[in-house]
């Protein structure tokens, strides 16, 4: 997945530019230097907001591999039952 950052103002003058590069990726849109809107392809968008119906779909949308996740680890102590 190919990221591309445009101002507003080169997005103003090349829309075409913008739109071949929202094929190949999310294209971020920047206002006076900063991050303001992001342009994606149809198919894109759809992905991001349909309803994930199980974990598998979640974890093989596009971009979950850039995700920092480090859960702590838990360590608890096992009891045996008491069935009486």
């Amino acid at each position: 997945m190919t990221i591309t950052t445009l101002s507003s103002r080169e997005l103003n003058h090349d829309v075409t530019r913008a739109k071949k590069a929202a094929k190949e990726g999310p294209v971020f849109i920047t206002d006076r230097g900063r991050p303001a809107h992001v342009l994606l392809s149809f198919e894109d968008y759809q992905k991001l907001t349909q309803q994930r119906r199980n974990i598998a779909d979640a974890l093989a949308m596009p971009g979950v591999e850039d995700i920092e996740f480090e859960p702590p680890r838990v360590e608890f102590e096992s009891q045996p039952a008491d069935f009486t």
